[in-house]
């Protein structure tokens, strides 16, 4: 029986119907601006629809449905995250969506959801231990041991982006300060170019967001900019590098990882170079020597993640 995956974003929804090993069906709709949980619910609900019926199905052949939802999940409840709006307290998302659409529902951390989907079907088949990293606005990461998906005692492994790569570093998101997100998420790397924009150091960041018609610095003027040889760019995404280079090395040393897959918007858009110069970087501070481990990128896109969802609810049912 086919399965679908829901992967919640703080911009889009993505919807796969996964049978085997195929995408049969698929779509994408905008996450809910306002509203409330009901609201959020429900554009599940349509988005699981819409799929099925781009595979010529009904919500009732489904077997099953899987969610990758950003935060901490913890017995198929969420608490959303910073990015998903209408989620202001902790919300019983599975069995809330399971009455909606008359099927049983497993919720699982949305980058977790896509490091299993990379562990099956992508990047990383195969391997029994591997961390998913995800750089974007933020920065995500997901966890497979012994080939299944890790989420700790309760619910909060695999953030990545909060490791501490240096004590007393710059001020992260999440309160804190020498996150990995701190210095390698496009949101802060964004607030830091706009601080020494206003102190003079010159950056072609936003004049290129501008004529793309942005109003925020997207990763591609990150990579338009990173073309044109922007110093500041160049600079900070050193920084950003160094930064994961240091978790991701502490990471592999502290649990024999076999692959690190790397992939998010932002490392999707700087491709290849981005990818080489985080393993060069990282390469000398892991304890096993030669290197074993890789790191790869994604394989998988923008599906991935509802992908991963989907082959967890399969597997859960």
């Amino acid at each position: 029986m086919p399965t679908v995956g829901l992967d919640l974003g703080g911009t889009n929804i993505y919807a796969v119907v996964l049978e085997g090993e195929e995408v049969i069906g698929s779509t994408k709709r905008s996450t809910p601006n306002d509203g409330d949980v009901g609201d959020l619910v429900d554009e599940l609900r349509k988005a699981a629809k819409k799929a099925a019926e781009d595979a010529d199905l009904s919500l009732g052949d489904l077997d099953a449905v899987g969610v990758g939802s950003p935060g901490i999940v913890s017995d198929g409840t969420i608490d959303g995250g910073p990015n998903v709006r209408g989620v202001r307290e902790r919300f019983p998302l599975a069995s809330t969506l399971s009455e909606a659409v008359g099927t049983p529902v497993s919720v699982v951390n949305d980058v977790t959801a896509a490091a299993i989907g990379e562990q099956r079907l992508g990047a990383a088949q195969g391997a029994q231990a591997s961390l998913t990293v995800f750089v974007g606005t933020g920065v995500g990461g997901g966890l497979v041991l012994d080939g299944q998906p890790y989420e700790g005692s309760f619910g909060g492994a695999g953030e990545f982006g909060h490791m501490i790569v240096r004590q007393g570093g710059a001020m992260c998101g999440c309160g804190r300060r020498g996150c990995v997100e701190a210095y390698a998420g496009r949101r802060a790397m964004e607030v830091a170019a706009e601080r020494a924009n206003a102190g003079g150091r010159r950056t072609r960041l936003f004049d290129i967001a501008a004529e793309k018609g942005k109003d925020r610095i997207t990763s591609g003027v990150f990579r338009a900019a990173l073309e044109e040889g922007d110093e500041l760019l160049t600079a900070l995404l050193s920084e950003a590098v160094e930064a994961l280079a240091a978790g991701i090395a502490s990471s592999v040393n502290l649990l024999d990882l076999e692959v690190v897959v790397l992939g998010g918007g932002l490392a999707d858009k700087l491709g290849e170079p981005f990818r080489a110069d985080l393993e060069r970087v990282m390469a000398p501070l892991l304890f096993l020597q030669p290197p074993r481990m890789r790191l790869v990128r994604a394989a998988l896109g923008d599906e991935g993640g509802a992908i991963g969802a989907a082959v967890v609810a399969r597997e859960r049912a």
